[in-house]
């Protein structure tokens, strides 16, 4: 009995599944691959890429070109101290002047007021003087109560002599009994070309240097006024009269 029991304990003993030694690890199943995902990834990478690409390139196509730094006024020419070199994307439909057909532009005439930050285009300069045919530009130095507050290029007016001079011919006038006459304007209507504010960091003179376009015929009595520092400006409404008489 003793050796029943002995033999019928090893066959226990020996039916008992194995367990696994120490430091082994169980079976994994095997990884699930996803060649959509890999394949998605590979093609965000090549556009980025291409996007990098196209930015680069579109960097480098780029033209040197002038910037207007100092207001041309119509009819003036490019002065080096004017303008300056600024980098731009070439574009076909811009006329763009490029930096280095300075010479050439400095040949040319500005057609309208061309104010500082633009970038010079060739549809804003023409061969002569820019100004249409029979007018010219006449420089005034206005002193404070001379001129309209804010004035600017492009506006319409009317110039009156103002000082000994006008009183002296409106007293002609009364004594002659001419005195319809007396107070008339010297230009009727005038275009204002140009307008020099004091630049900032500089002293002002007290005065404000502007230039208007007037007729040919007008133009002598308008600069022997103003070189006597008797010329007053009255700003007409927009749309007023602009022929320059």
């Amino acid at each position: 009995m003793k050796i029943q029991e002995r033999v019928g304990g090893g066959n226990n003993r020996a039916s008992a599944p194995a367990q696994p030694g120490a430091g082994e690890r169980l079976p994994t199943p095997p990884r699930e691959r996803k060649p959509a995902l890999a394949a998605l990834a590979v093609l965000l990478i090549l556009v980025g890429a291409l996007g990098a690409t196209v930015l680069v390139l579109r960097a480098g196509d780029r033209i040197s070109a002038i910037k207007i730094e100092k207001e041309i006024p119509v009819g003036a020419a490019v002065t080096d101290d004017a303008v300056t070199e600024v980098l731009v994307a070439a574009d076909e439909s811009v006329h763009y002047v490029e930096w280095s057909q300075l010479a050439s532009l400095k040949k040319l005439k500005a057609k309208y007021t061309i104010p500082k930050g633009a970038v010079a285009v060739g549809e804003m300069f023409a061969e002569g003087t820019g100004l249409p045919e029979g007018k010219v530009n006449v420089g005034l130095s206005l002193k404070e109560g001379q001129y309209p507050s804010g004035l600017k290029p492009g506006d319409t007016v009317t110039a009156y002599r103002v000082g000994d001079a006008a009183a002296k011919s409106r007293n002609d006038g009364a004594q002659t009994g001419s005195g319809s006459t007396a107070g008339a304007p010297l230009v009727e209507s005038a275009q204002i070309a140009l307008v020099k504010e004091a630049e900032e960091g500089t002293v002002s003179s007290g005065t404000l240097p502007v230039t208007v376009t007037v007729d040919k015929a007008v133009a002598g009595p308008l600069a022997q006024a103003a070189n006597a520092g008797e010329v007053a400006l009255v700003r007409l409404p927009a749309g007023g009269a602009s022929d320059g008489n």
